[in-house]
């Protein structure tokens, strides 16, 4: 019996077999690493990545498609809410190896994994996503664009970035109405050491209200943690580097 779609779940499953040999070549799996899967949904990307690595992980909520997939002697099959799984825990459990992640992610739930994944990326070797072209264009922006944001400060601090490809609505059933990409993610090897919290809170304060400039936002919240340090405040969030963010950031810490 074919699974139908569950619109809580935000399914919407990659049928394109060209997106999906495009993806498999992008994330270039090699036999013994470990690779994690994160809604792997009927299987479109897992069976090709089986057919080279002969056993991964996969973290499935819908519990009729997690069903389906413990039947795969191949598979290690996590039924769970991504949001709730300890990518820590799960390192260890699977031997220690960097862990390398994918997935078509639920696009309702899209950016809170990512925040989630960014508590974990020191056991994270790399991640390709596919998510809303939307949420792509974020991620990449760079400042003076209307895309950029805290979205993009956090994850620009992390990794390296890079889109992989654009996909269009019918390569997805059901399709959905929005524009989907690809997108590579490979942590930063020497991060600049900060306090992760820190640098969220601030970002989350500078860009709370867009259309004013910091002095009324980001400047109060500085002061009161004592900040001494030189920056500019006649200016609106937007215009502020990630490298400006990091060097007040470090300052505070």
């Amino acid at each position: 019996m074919k699974h139908i779609a569950k619109k809580r779940f935000g399914q919407h499953f990659l049928v394109d077999a060209n997106v999906i040999e495009h993806i498999v070549s992008a994330i270039n799996p090699q036999l013994g690493q470990t690779l994690v899967e994160i809604g792997p949904g009927q299987s479109a990307i897992t069976r090709p990545l089986l057919s080279i690595l002969g056993q991964m992980c996969v973290i499935e909520l819908d519990r009729d498609l997690a069903q389906i997939l413990k039947n795969n002697a191949q598979l290690n099959v996590i039924q769970a809410d991504v949001l709730s799984v300890d990518f820590a825990g799960l390192f260890v459990d699977l031997g220690e190896k960097p862990l390398r992640v994918v997935g078509n992610l639920p696009y309702n739930i899209s950016t809170p994994i990512l925040f989630h994944l960014l508590q974990y990326v020191g056991f994270i070797e790399d991640q390709h996503f596919m998510l809303q072209k939307e949420v792509i264009d974020r991620i990449l922006a760079q400042p003076n664009t209307a895309d950029y944001g805290r979205l993009s400060v956090m994850l620009q601090w992390r990794y390296e970035m890079e889109r992989v490809l654009d996909v269009g609505m019918d390569a997805f059933d059901p399709p959905p109405r929005v524009l989907s990409a690809v997108v590579r993610m490979v942590p930063r090897a020497q991060p600049v050491a900060l306090d992760e919290s820190l640098l969220s809170e601030m970002v989350q304060v500078a860009f709370s209200q867009r259309r004013k400039i910091l002095r009324h936002t980001l400047e109060p919240w500085l002061a009161a943690r004592n900040f001494r340090g030189s920056f500019d405040f006649k200016r609106r969030a937007q215009e502020v580097s990630v490298q400006e963010f990091i060097e007040v950031a470090q300052g505070l810490s």
